[in-house]
């Protein structure tokens, strides 16, 4: 069976967003860009098959809960209905557990694997689920941090000045990148 997807670009406090929907729930989320146009042609490369479609009443409301997070202001996202089919089981775990970080709460790689039983390797897959997160904000995994606190990876628009900037406007207090982040533009 093929899920359809949808999307639309709407404008924020902070740049062109785009969302993706299927009838399961929210598909993707892309993380505000300069233009409307860049904004688009990330949302093709992520639902190819996906049309251009008139939000649904729920799906507008999402969209300005988003405008809302960006203007500042509290939101909260984890009552969302989302699609993750195209997930792992252990990615929708993981991505279960993110969403219960609420509003100016974040912890570390580690401790969010510690959380789930993950074993050693457990941060390096936490890791790896936040960089493929298809649902950024409303997965919440700019509020996942690595050892010591330092930001880590963040694979949307801006890398990792936009997770400070969201971490900031959250009220949670300055996070330095590490230098081999700064180096090599994480």
């Amino acid at each position: 069976m093929s899920i359809t997807h949808r999307y639309t670009i709407f404008e924020t406090a902070r740049g062109f967003c785009a969302i993706a929907w299927s009838d399961i729930g929210i598909s993707g989320l892309r993380l505000p860009g300069e233009s409307a146009e860049e904004t688009l042609r990330a949302a093709l490369r992520r639902h190819p098959s996906g049309a251009e479609a008139e939000p649904s009443a729920e799906i507008k409301q999402v969209i300005e809960r988003v405008r809302t997070y960006f203007a500042g202001d509290m939101t909260d996202f984890s009552d969302l209905r989302l699609d993750l089919s195209g997930q792992t089981d252990l990615y929708r775990r993981i991505y279960d557990a993110t969403r219960r970080l609420g509003w100016g709460k974040a912890t570390t790689y580690g401790a969010l694997a510690g959380e789930l039983e993950l074993g050693r390797a457990g941060a390096w897959t936490i890791g790896q689920a936040m960089a493929k997160n298809p649902i950024p904000l409303i997965i919440p995994c700019h509020r996942v941090l690595a050892a010591g606190g330092k930001l880590g990876g963040f694979s949307a628009p801006g890398g990792t000045l936009s997770k400070q900037r969201m971490l900031e406007l959250e009220g949670l207090p300055s996070v330095e990148a590490s230098p081999a982040q700064q180096s090599f533009g994480f």
